[in-house]
């Protein structure tokens, strides 16, 4: 076994501790630590020159936010599901992260982001949902139930959290990525003009 095999096995004891011993707080840490350095990654792959408030914003949505809502709501569907097995189950798993989990954490998430925006009003804050929560939640219908299906599959579910954290990393960057490349070039375009 290589030291980095090594290491990496080490965090993953140590991290799974914690999340057993503390599921909140650690969800929560890990969802501040990944929200600001998915936005820091975004910002630089994106090409923007400065860093901004953003990134320590994403970080406190993460921790404050993001972290402990997802938790509780997962913590839900583990009552609903506690003690049963089967095919039956996973589906049943799969339909309501989808179609429950996703949808309220797409929509809170489309909140916090237009108040980082500066949009205030309530009447603007539900357009906002209404216009991003689709889109939004059809690349989450693609992803999660991939996601999802490989977890039940493929790994023991004490280390689902860490691989959903991943796999939310990489994607949330990839979006976050793309939409800062497009404000970006929607700007140059419109000094030009």
């Amino acid at each position: 076994m290589s030291v980095s095999t090594s290491n990496t096995n080490a965090f993953l004891v140590w991290y799974l501790t914690h999340l057993t011993a503390s599921p909140l707080k650690t969800k929560a840490l890990t969802s501040g630590l990944l929200s600001g350095l998915q936005e820091l990654t975004a910002q630089k792959l994106s090409g923007s020159k400065n860093l901004d408030k953003r990134v320590l914003q994403m970080a406190a949505y993460g921790l404050c936010v993001s972290g402990p809502l997802n938790h509780l709501l997962y913590e839900i569907m583990n009552k609903v599901f506690e003690g049963k097995t089967g095919s039956s189950v996973k589906l049943g798993q799969l339909l309501f992260s989808n179609l429950i989990i996703s949808p309220i954490m797409n929509s809170v998430y489309l909140t916090a982001m237009a108040i980082m925006a500066g949009v205030s009003s309530p009447a603007q804050l539900k357009a906002n949902i209404k216009t991003g929560l689709l889109p939004m939640q059809k690349v989450s219908w693609i992803i999660s139930p991939l996601a999802l299906t490989f977890a039940q599959n493929m790994l023991p579910p004490t280390t689902w959290v860490p691989f959903f954290n991943i796999v939310s990393f990489i994607f949330g960057t990839y979006i976050n990525t793309m939409m800062k490349r497009r404000r970006l070039r929607e700007a140059k375009e419109g000094k030009k003009n």
